[in-house]
């Protein structure tokens, strides 16, 4: 997986890939319009935050990229790559339990805080590219 040189891109499908882990300095593209919504992001080495119209979608430190994020009702699943461990916080539905899957670990049930936001740890060092799957 390469890193996203766009910064934000859409996909088939209608997912979208975002950030680069890569940069040195912070980078961001505003008024990105996919599927109805206007998203922003905000890239570099050590932070990725996505938001949709205003609202938080998605951050991660250290930074991250990002390659077929996709939200549904049951909830998320994206592809994941960074050159470190890192702690990534999703916006889902508030007070809600939900499957969490990193890579081919089932790390269990997770709830998320009165605010919708969930927070996962992700083994990424020397670990390519990791499938994140957050379900209902």
């Amino acid at each position: 997986m390469a890193v996203v040189n766009e910064l934000l891109r859409k996909e088939e499908g209608g997912a979208i890939s975002f950030g680069n882990h890569k940069l040195d300095e912070k980078a961001k593209l505003e008024d990105f319009e996919c599927n109805g919504d206007l998203y922003k992001v905000k890239t570099y080495k050590t932070m990725t935050k996505l938001e949709r119209n205003g609202m938080f979608v998605y951050e991660s430190v250290p930074g991250t990229s990002v390659v077929q994020f996709s939200e549904s009702e049951e909830g998320i699943t994206f592809l994941v790559e960074g050159d470190e461990d890192a702690q990534i916080t999703v916006e889902l539905a508030e007070d809600t339990e939900y499957e969490v899957v990193v890579g081919e670990r089932n790390m269990g049930k997770m709830k998320t805080n009165l605010g919708g936001k969930l927070n996962i740890s992700v083994e990424l060092a020397a670990a390519g590219e990791v499938m994140v799957k957050i379900l209902k």
